[in-house]
């Protein structure tokens, strides 16, 4: 899937794509019938990107930190969400989301890192 907004801001694009393929899966799942989980996915899965846009435009470095360490919370919770799914017998699972979200939250902790020690 092309990411059609390309900002030039790689963690922006990158979970504004992870949002978008977060939606495919969903929509998958709720094929199956698998609505609980799904919605769970839905909002963890499209909440990092949001976070991480609002983020942008915060008024303060601590603000700032503290959408990102929003932004971490939501992608341990899609995190847990897809490994349920990928060790449950009965729902479909997707390897390559679950690799995009541990980049993702090694990205999202490589700048909460950085922002305090500046």
């Amino acid at each position: 899937m092309k990411n059609l907004l390309e900002t030039g801001n790689r963690i922006v694009d990158l979970t504004f794509g992870f949002s978008l393929k977060t939606i495919e899966y969903v929509e998958l799942l709720e094929e199956k019938r698998k609505f609980v989980i799904a919605n769970q996915l839905l909002k963890s899965g499209t909440s990092i990107g949001a976070n991480i846009r609002e983020a942008q435009y915060c008024e303060s470095k601590a603000d700032f930190i503290h959408k990102f360490k929003m932004a971490a919370k939501e992608a341990e919770e899609i995190e847990y969400w897809l490994l349920l799914c990928k060790y449950s017998n009965s729902y479909p699972f997707e390897e390559k989301l679950l690799e995009e979200v541990k980049e993702i939250q090694r990205i999202i902790n490589s700048i909460i890192n950085t922002s305090k020690t500046k």
